[in-house]
């Protein structure tokens, strides 16, 4: 002891800062290393993640997981019809929806909204009131998507007669669906619900998405992964930019049409001026190709790597590996950002959509350091696009090499979001997003950035530990 105290001493302060204060004002040289006990400190919570930490079967199921996801290979296949691929759709009046599953009752007003125009555009109900009531008797079924392989951004409503993509993982053999873009704005997927919105969405059915089928059906099924893979080393993270995936797509999509002459030539301009004005165009594909790549890690015994991230507007979600179907779930936060001219924090809905299932996957908010201009639409700085994906690799169990950083010195994304590293060390998963109004019929009002909430974390904690440790 007295040649500790009579030495230059070089300090490492775990914790509050505070503790270090002392030291420094003496002139001791203190490195502060930010600390927070695992589970919030919930001491209970907290033993079962260490009896988690290093258990022989999660790590093995894991390693299962892991790999099952860097293995899949989505492609896709085409266009369809929501009632012919997704088979309860069929013959009913049922409309999907992003998160978990909710009662009409208890939706948020963009959701309602984008589900009673939905409801119009089927010719369910002449008006968006009418519509509302024929849910309420229950003459009208609502679901969430993620319960039919199916995902959709914001509001993420898909009825019977809409347009799908159809993206199949080649090696694992799953499909899964995402609806059409519609582009920014006063939209379905923010709530709106507008003649001028439902008159989009009767176009797209009617002319954009037979130009497209007729398209695909020209070409060999088309690999995602390179795709996404490219579009993020042109400055795209793939949910809230992805002008280098959109353009992309659009390169190989028009010279086909155009050579097969797959529609009139009035279509074939209506449809590609569409995508070709519509830099969101790509975030449906994306969605869909990560929800296959996701499905493909569900379903491993003691796993407790997330294969779901959704939102509703009013829970936040999240489904582990090990436990498929299962929502763990916690109020969702609102999104710090950028707002159009007139609106405010007090006009938005909480955080909303399947959209991060792209953050999930290992993209989106995961990957930011590869779209350092991102920050001209969700808010923030280049510095926290950097920062935002370093972080995201204390939470997760390994890299992706398939989706690489330019800025990173490419190396993969960090990806498979671990619930016990996240309980652990209090860093929650990274999600930027749209900001819808709170009220039905406005749409879009902004763009930022949130996180997911720890609860969902610790309750899949308390969950994994019921079925590994007992």
């Amino acid at each position: 002891m007295k040649s500790i105290l009579s030495s230059d001493l070089s300090v490492i302060n775990l914790g509050l800062v505070r503790f270090a204060e002392p030291l420094q004002d003496m002139g001791t040289p203190v490195a502060a290393c930010q600390w927070q006990p695992p589970a919030e400190g919930n001491p209970e919570i907290g033993w079962k993640l260490a009896e988690l930490v290093n258990h022989p079967k999660v790590e093995e199921a894991n390693k299962i997981a892991f790999e099952r996801y860097l293995a899949s290979t989505p492609v896709l296949e085409g266009i369809a019809t929501a009632a012919d691929v997704i088979p309860a759709m069929q013959g009913k009046k049922l409309i999907l929806h992003s998160g978990p599953p909710i009662a009409w009752a208890d939706m948020c007003g963009p959701q309602k909204g984008a589900v009673c125009g939905a409801a119009v555009l089927e010719g369910w109900a002449a008006t968006t009131e009418e519509a509302a009531t024929l849910v309420e008797k229950g003459e009208i079924a609502i679901d969430s998507c993620n319960h039919h392989n199916a995902v959709g951004p914001m509001a993420g409503i898909t009825s019977p007669s809409m347009p799908v993509w159809v993206v199949r993982d080649t090696v694992n053999g799953n499909t899964t669906f995402s609806n059409m873009n519609e582009g920014l704005g006063k939209v379905l997927r923010f709530g709106a619900n507008s003649d001028e919105v439902l008159h989009r969405l009767r176009w797209m059915r009617d002319v954009l998405a037979p130009v497209l089928k007729a398209t695909l059906a020209h070409m060999e099924p088309l690999e995602l992964k390179p795709l996404i893979a490219q579009a993020m080393h042109m400055g795209d993270e793939c949910h809230n930019r992805n002008v280098a995936a959109t353009s992309l797509l659009f390169r190989k999509l028009v010279p086909v049409a155009l050579r097969h002459g797959v529609a009139s030539p009035k279509e074939l301009d209506e449809a590609f001026a569409f995508i070709a004005g519509n830099d969101h165009f790509f975030l449906n594909l994306s969605m869909a190709a990560c929800k296959a790549m996701l499905n493909a890690a569900a379903g491993v015994p003691g796993s407790s790597m997330v294969t779901v991230m959704a939102r509703n507007g009013i829970k936040f979600g999240i489904q582990l590996s090990a436990f498929p179907g299962r929502w763990f779930q916690a109020d969702a936060p609102y999104v710090e950002g950028l707002f159009f001219p007139g609106y405010s924090q007090a006009d938005a809905a909480r955080d909303l959509g399947d959209s991060a299932i792209t953050e999930t996957c290992g993209i989106g908010g995961f990957a930011m350091a590869a779209a350092p201009a991102i920050v001209q639409f969700v808010g923030g700085t280049s510095d926290d696009a950097l920062n935002n994906t370093i972080s995201m690799k204390q939470i997760t169990l390994g890299i992706n090499g398939n989706f690489t950083l330019p800025m990173l010195n490419f190396t993969g994304t960090p990806a498979g979001i671990d619930a016990r590293l996240v309980a652990d060390t209090g860093i929650r998963p990274v999600i930027n997003t749209g900001i819808a109004h709170k009220d039905a019929g406005v749409g879009q009002i902004g763009a930022g950035v949130t996180w997911a909430p720890m609860p969902c974390f610790t309750a899949a904690i308390e969950a994994l530990y019921e079925e590994v440790c007992k």
